[in-house]
């Protein structure tokens, strides 16, 4: 009987192995990327982002306005908001107009922090607390600079989260 002498390449079994280790290496990473693509947690965070994002941008928006470019920043405010907080703006508008013109304000903010509150993704609602930096300056003196904390509600619309409610958050110690 012959003896049949087998011989293996080096070369040729360094080859397969790194092909079958690339090739497990590529299905991991495509199912890890499908996994995290479809993940709910990653769909909730990227909506509570776009909510922090739209609730601070609207919250500066509407505490900065220019009197020499009032109609841009009233457009500013109602392009910002919806619901009742948009219709009483609307409404509101020409006497709010004349109140500007004469004061001859111009203010400014500047978002520090901000920070969702809530968030019902499903029903389109969102709580935001923003705190800003305004500088409020006038004809006349030195500009006056406040910090404050706002509350906001936001909706979800067609084009986006936008302010449905927004007021001052109360400061200092609630405790009896």
């Amino acid at each position: 009987m012959a003896r049949v002498r087998m011989t293996t390449n080096p070369l040729r079994a360094a080859a397969v192995a790194l092909t079958v280790v690339a090739a497990v290496a590529a299905g991991w990473g495509g199912w890890s990327r499908y996994d995290a693509a479809h993940d709910a947690s990653a769909a909730y965070a990227q909506a509570r982002d776009d909510a922090l994002a739209a609730g601070e941008q609207a919250v500066q928006n509407m505490n900065t306005l220019d009197h020499a470019k009032l109609a841009d920043g009233l457009d500013s405010w109602e392009d910002s908001t919806t619901g009742d907080l948009h219709r009483q703006l609307v409404d509101g508008r020409d006497a709010f107009v004349k109140q500007i013109e004469e004061a001859r304000t111009v203010s400014t903010a500047k978002v520090l922090s901000g920070a969702v509150t809530e968030l019902d993704d499903r029903a389109g609602k969102a709580g935001v607390m923003v705190a800003l930096r305004v500088t409020v300056t006038a004809p006349e003196g030195e500009p006056a600079v406040k910090e404050s904390r706002m509350l906001g509600q936001l909706t979800r619309t067609s084009e986006g989260w936008k302010l449905s409610a927004l007021g001052q958050a109360p400061v200092g110690n609630t405790g009896g």
